[in-house]
Formats: C-alpha cells, structure tokens, sequence
C-alpha cells in the first residue's frame, strides 16, 4: 500500500510537470517571455503559482525546462537522419536541411532564438555545444575515411556549419509570408552545396 502511494504520488508530480511545461510551450511560444504571466500560465492548466515554484524555482526555470524539451525533441529528430545515412557528407546535409524545417515554428524561433539566448545563455551555450559535438564527430568520420579533407578541424567546421544553420533558420522565419517558401527552399539548397562543398576529389 505504502509503494503504491508513493507511486500515485510520484506519478501526480510527473503530470504536473509535464503540464506545466506544455503550459509553459504555449504561453512563452505565443507570447514571449517577459509578456507571460504566471498566475494566467499556470491557472490555464488548472494549477497554481506554488507549483510552478515547487518544480521549477520560478518563470526562469520553467523556461530551461521548456528550452531542454525542444531541445531533446529536435535533438532525436537530427540523431535519426545522421544514423540512417551511410555517407558523413550526406547525412549532415540532409541534417542541415532538416534543420531549417524543423525550427521554423513560431514557438521554437521566439523560445530558442529570441528569448532563451536573453534569459537562459549558459543553457543555450550547453545545448549549442551538444549540437556542435555531435556534428564535430560525423565530421571526423567523414576525414577519418577521406571524405573530407585531412587539414579541416572537425570542431571548428562543426561550430562554422552549427552558426550558418542557425542564422539560415532565422532567415528564413524573418521573410514575409509570401517569401517564406522561396526563402526555405533556397536555404536547403545553399546549405547542402556547403556540406558537399567539403566533399574531397576522388
């Protein structure tokens, strides 16, 4: 009975934490962090201010949780395409394209883009820098079997591309609606040449 409460509990806490950082995903995404209420945020999901302190210490904290969840989410996104392709060159070409897909919503561009990086640096710093290593290493591969030339430095290209992409997202999210789709598609297009633009001559 004892193991059984504890598990009810532990299970309350959870779905308390998952509300409050999908709460957390509409309210910020819609409209912005400094213009998000507590008391509307978390009386939408039928909760209370002490909760959200409870789980998270505050606004800020609910922010970082919010930023790790989208984060996680594009993170398994990325990681699929980079194993399902066979050729380093490739992969990060067909992740790059992907890339500047899947960060066009509204709610990820105003979170990871706008507000975060102002609020939350060191935690978009970290989840750069997870991004980064994870290029870094399918570049290595890419020179380690002569791919990519043995003179490139695979932490600075992955820095180098993990910069462009961001910036060609936000390019893209910035044009007018009725530019937004020729903007994408150039996008995808440039940002494959630059990947395959490493390609060594064989």
């Amino acid at each position: 009975m004892v193991k059984t409460a504890r598990r009810t509990r532990a299970e309350m806490l959870d779905r308390t934490r998952e509300q409050l950082i999908a709460a957390g995903r509409e309210h910020f995404g819609s409209h912005g962090y400094a213009a998000t209420s507590m008391d509307d945020l978390t009386g939408s999901v039928g909760l209370t201010r002490g909760a959200l302190y409870h789980h998270f210490g505050g606004k800020s904290g609910l922010l970082e949780a919010v930023v790790r969840r989208l984060d996680d989410e594009l993170c398994v996104q990325l990681k699929a395409i980079l194993r399902g392709n066979d050729d380093p060159l490739d992969a990060l070409a067909e992740r790059g394209r992907a890339y500047i897909e899947k960060t066009q919503t509204p709610e990820f561009q105003r979170i990871m883009f706008t507000d975060a990086p102002a609020v939350l640096p060191d935690a978009i710093e970290e989840t750069a820098a997870a991004c980064i290593a994870t290029l870094a290493e399918v570049v290595q591969e890419g020179r380690a079997r002569g791919i990519v030339a043995a003179d490139v430095t695979p932490v600075v290209l992955a820095t180098m591309l993990n910069g462009a992409l961001a910036d060609a997202s936000r390019w893209v999210a910035a044009a007018p609606e009725d530019e937004r789709e020729s903007r994408l598609e150039a996008a995808r297009r440039s940002s494959t040449a630059l990947v395959q633009g490493l390609r060594t001559a064989t």
